[in-house]
């Protein structure tokens, strides 16, 4: 029996009686994070970081079962030890680390190599078996340092506030937008919000996460406040008639995704930032290396390419179809170079060791 099986409903630890970030309704599920495509309504008890409970409280409904955890602290379900551990994707993101009998496994859930200096440093965990994604599983994406993408940004605003115009960021309403705050806070005496946002925003800082103040856009505010200012939006906002109050205004998307030439003229943007929220290629190969993982099996995104890359440097990989990948708010990348969310269904376990 494999310490994890990957089933129609998700990732699933038999001897634990456990599923991880299950996509259908499960008696008992361990979540990595709070995006939608990972934690999902429906299931009996949620076990999560506890910076992920407010979340889960805002996405999926006040009255959920929802058991908090602190990173590093050992829960022992039917022997089967679970921790959680910094995934560095967003606030309270997490990476569970199984363990039975000496032979662990790893499902990283998304994460970001890089230190955001808010969602936690990732944490590394040596491991038998590792569960990768793979969103920006492609040579082509290599990030930027953030203070230097942060830099880009705060000219970016400046410049359009001399020429008298708002500043519309497009970013993700949980992860991204509250990354933003620390770069927009020096160059803009306020930052106004999309409600989806401000939600997000309001359920951190009563969580007890110290963020910069944000104001919310209201229907009946005047067109003069916004101007020279910023605006966040996340990108269901973007092209609405929600922009029109904004005029005369900028549109910058900050994605990964913005790495690939041609996708800011095809988003209709005034610039393109390549923030992510995810590792880059480097990250993810030398993630994968340094777990020392005897398999790996790779998840959502560029899965075809990096799983062959990683066979061909001599580490066991295989793809496997889950339901994880759907970007937030509907973003997605060039046509031409869509991450694919199938792939052979893998399953078995590692060798112990």
């Amino acid at each position: 029996m494999a310490l994890l099986e990957f089933t129609d409903k998700g990732i699933y630890c038999p001897r634990g009686d456990f599923y991880i970030d299950a996509w259908r309704p499960v008696p008992k599920v361990v979540i990595t994070h709070a995006h939608s495509d990972h934690a999902r309504p429906g299931s009996g008890a949620y076990l999560c970081h506890r910076l992920t409970v407010p979340l889960l409280r805002l996405r999926l409904g006040p009255e959920g079962s929802y058991q908090a955890m602190e990173w590093g602290e050992p829960v022992f379900v039917n022997g089967v030890r679970l921790s959680l551990h910094p995934a560095g994707h967003i606030i309270g993101s997490s990476q569970v680390r199984v363990e039975y009998q000496g032979e662990v496994w790893v499902v990283s859930g998304d994460y970001k190599t890089e230190d955001d200096g808010l969602s936690g440093a990732f944490d590394l965990q040596k491991c038998h078996v590792f569960i990768t994604e793979s969103t920006f599983g492609l040579p082509i994406y290599n990030w930027k340092p953030q203070p230097d993408i942060f830099t880009a940004i705060r000219d970016w605003v400046s410049q359009n506030a001399a020429d008298g115009k708002t500043s519309v960021l497009i970013a993700y309403s949980l992860g991204k937008a509250q990354r933003l705050l620390s770069c927009l806070e020096p160059v803009s005496e306020k930052i106004f919000v999309h409600g989806a946002i401000d939600n997000v925003h309001q359920a951190l800082v009563d969580a007890g996460i110290a963020l910069p103040a944000v104001e919310r856009v209201m229907p009946d505010m005047p067109k003069d406040v916004f101007r020279g200012r910023v605006v966040i939006a996340p990108g269901s906002a973007e092209n609405s008639s929600w922009m029109r109050r904004f005029s005369p205004y900028a549109v910058g998307v900050c994605s990964g995704w913005m790495q690939v030439r041609g996708n800011m003229r095809r988003r209709n943007a005034d610039a393109g930032f390549a923030l992510s929220d995810h590792a880059d290629w480097k990250g993810l190969i030398e993630t994968v290396a340094a777990t020392g993982a005897e398999k790996v099996f790779v998840t959502h995104g560029f899965q075809a390419t990096m799983a062959r890359y990683l066979n061909e440097k001599g580490i066991l990989a295989a793809e496997v179809r889950t339901e994880y990948g759907e970007d937030e708010e509907g973003e997605s990348p060039r046509k031409g170079l869509r991450p694919r969310r199938g792939g052979g269904l893998a399953c078995g376990g590692g060798r112990k060791r």
